[in-house]
């Protein structure tokens, strides 16, 4: 009673997770997203705004960067988690025909399973039958892959929340730069580039439990190479 107990906790954690795992992919791509969009357009910003003090034209060149760009990472990230899901659903599949022709090594995954786990080769084995009885499916792509029937990433989510967020990430520079008074403007876009890439580091720490301090850094880094970079092609062009 305490195992099966325990299996119906593990169930609900592993349930959760799932959840959980769906946000942070929304998350992920939104963060990749925003980077993406402060980048590629204050590159498109720089180096037209060196080459002509036309704010129109600045502004133009740099609102069709941000829609080509909001546009491409969203079908990027739509066709990245669509090949995950087909894997998924084939992985799925597979299972389901190996629970028809080889009963016995699924049973015996099952059981090393929780062997592994600390339970006795006897108690494991009748653990294995009665989840394989109950649930196969779920039971043996749970042990063998960590997945969940039927719980599979949304390439719609993912690709709305890139969408979005490289609109957004665009934008704050493009204001900077078409927005703020001309004597400023450089100014400006420098600040919030800056800022902007920051804080997309910031979350980006966050989310993968990594450094904060390292993952701000190095997008500032990054950001001011774009700049530096984009400016001198804009002047040798």
């Amino acid at each position: 009673m305490k195992i099966l107990n325990r299996n119906t906790l593990t169930k609900k954690k592993k349930d959760s997770q799932a959840s959980m795992n769906e946000k942070l992919n929304v998350l992920r791509a939104g963060v990749l997203g925003s980077n993406d969009g402060i980048l590629t357009v204050v590159g498109v910003l720089f180096s037209v705004a060196v080459a002509t003090p036309n704010r129109f034209t600045i502004f133009i060149a740099g609102l069709a960067d941000l829609i080509a760009c909001a546009f491409s990472m969203a079908s990027g990230e739509y066709a990245s988690v669509s090949t995950q899901r087909d894997t998924e659903v084939e992985t799925v599949r597979k299972e389901q025909a190996l629970l028809n022709t080889n009963y016995e090594d699924e049973l015996k995954s099952v059981q090393k399973y929780y062997i592994s786990r600390g339970i006795s080769p006897e108690t494991s084995l009748e653990i294995a039958q009665d989840l394989l009885k109950k649930k196969p499916l779920e039971t043996v792509i749970d042990v063998k892959y960590n997945l969940q029937l039927n719980e599979y990433l949304s390439p719609w989510s993912a690709a709305f929340s890139s969408l979005f967020s490289a609109s957004l990430g665009g934008i704050l520079p493009l204001a900077a730069m078409t927005l703020s008074p001309a004597s400023l403007m450089w100014q400006a876009t420098i600040l919030a580039v800056c800022l902007s890439v920051s804080l997309t580091g910031l979350l980006s720490a966050k989310l993968g439990n990594g450094l904060v301090r390292l993952a701000v850094t190095r997008n500032l880094i990054v950001g001011i190479i774009t700049m530096i970079i984009h400016y001198s092609l804009g002047i040798l062009l």
